[in-house]
């Protein structure tokens, strides 16, 4: 019994003896392994400094730049482990963290598609800044001023007041009309006026009307008339200028302003905005009258028939 004691005791011994061994052969690696690690943490605070001043002159968005310099530096942690792992020579944990993070990482990005997909999205839109906070677009068939640019969504208020949140993905991924990056909006009118009024003389009327009125527009852009079909009961026209404003409100009152000016200036000078109205022709020559079709006679004999 005493001598399985003493071998046990003589086999622990061996066993420390070659762990002490081992650690003072291996004490540089640690050595060198610490210091890589303590220069790795302070080139991680210059490196997110260094990444943020960068994003910074790239775009204003600061989620943006935090996140990226996030990024930057949990890649670079990443690869001063690794560097550590090699030194201690522990190339197998290095071989088993690089499949055991292969898996995760594909796991993490089946899962995580749309979010990440939508904050890649984000980052995007912040760096090219083709809109900004404010702006009146119009994508994915909603309209409206832009309240708010986060990571994950694009949020918009409709003029009638709502608040429509769109996923990043959507916006980058289809078309978008930016309404106020070119600091102007077109006012388009539709109207008709009587075949038997002279077109040049609505025209020159339509025209000034617009000119004399109290609208906030460009006036070194023209203000055109230009006469596209014959309807029905009209000549149809379209009357177009240029606002100076993007703004939704502004575009409203000056197409407002411009309807009842033109409406004023055409009854001031007998232009007819005629209804629809039907014509019955009874006549492949341009129309024949009902009494020539039907003289009296014919018809007081045919009412008296009936009678």
């Amino acid at each position: 019994m005493f001598n399985q004691i003493q071998v046990s005791l003589e086999k622990l011994y061996e066993k420390l003896s070659g762990w002490v061994s081992d650690f003072i052969l291996a004490l540089p690696n640690i050595l060198v392994a610490l210091m890589v690690m303590g220069i790795s943490y302070f080139l991680a605070q210059y490196l997110r400094k260094g990444v943020q001043k960068a994003m910074l002159k790239t775009t204003k968005n600061r989620t943006v730049t935090s996140v990226i310099s996030s990024m930057v530096v949990a890649a670079f942690i990443v690869v001063s482990l690794f560097i550590v792992l090699n030194i201690l020579n522990l190339s197998d944990a290095v071989t088993a963290l690089l499949g055991t993070a292969g898996v995760i990482g594909l796991a993490i990005g089946l899962a995580l598609q749309d979010p990440l997909t939508n904050l890649f999205s984000g980052v995007m839109m912040s760096v090219r800044e083709n809109f900004n906070i404010g702006d009146l677009i119009e994508t994915n068939g909603h309209f409206g001023t832009i309240q708010k640019i986060t990571l994950r969504s694009t949020v918009l208020v409709t003029p009638e007041g709502q608040q429509v949140v769109i996923p990043n993905k959507s916006v980058i991924q289809n078309p978008l009309t930016n309404y106020t990056v070119s600091r102007q909006r077109r006012v388009d009118i539709d109207c008709g006026v009587s075949y038997n009024d002279d077109l040049q003389k609505v025209r020159k009327v339509a025209i000034q009307a617009i000119a004399n009125a109290d609208i906030d527009r460009d006036k070194s852009r023209p203000i055109e008339v230009f006469f596209k079909a014959f309807g029905g009961s009209s000549i149809d026209f379209t009357l177009r200028f240029w606002n100076n404003s993007t703004y939704q409100k502004d575009f409203l009152e000056s197409r407002n302003d411009a309807i009842i000016a033109l409406k004023k200036a055409f009854d001031e000078n007998d232009i007819t905005i005629p209804f629809p109205i039907t014509t019955l022709d009874f006549g492949i020559e341009g129309g024949v009258r009902l009494d020539e079709l039907f003289p009296l006679e014919k018809r007081s004999l045919n009412g008296n028939g009936h009678n």
